[in-house]
């Protein structure tokens, strides 16, 4: 998980994965769409290739580059988990429910219908 999240922090990077998501694309396709050089470019895919997020095969004498998505799915476990509520908040909005519930259950016992608003 390390590797794919170093691989993924890079904005070169970023954005090689989102170019390849449509389709697979040949090393210069992928230069091309960059300011940056074509070593440069080449070492990015270098790094996604280690990190296993892109995988490339020969085409002639080009190597065409395809997004490998499998990587990413322990990232993205473990970033739902950092972001899912916790049992704190699941807590607290059933006692927010149950308070609610309540105070409907009183106004109906006192004779109010639960929209209209108590007067002091």
């Amino acid at each position: 998980m390390d590797e794919v999240a170093a691989a993924i922090a890079d904005p070169v990077r970023r954005e090689i994965l989102l170019m390849l998501r449509d389709e697979p694309l040949s090393a210069g396709q992928i230069a091309d769409r960059f300011v940056i050089s074509r070593p440069a470019v080449s070492r990015h895919l270098r790094v996604l290739r280690e990190a296993g997020l892109v995988r490339d095969t020969a085409d002639g004498r080009r190597r065409v580059y395809t997004l490998v998505t499998a990587p990413l799915d322990e990232l993205a476990g473990w970033l739902g988990r950092l972001t899912r509520p916790s049992a704190w908040q699941h807590r607290l909005d059933a006692l927010e429910t149950e308070v609610h519930r309540t105070r409907r259950e009183r106004q109906t016992a006192a004779g109010r219908h639960p929209a209209q608003k108590e007067t002091a």
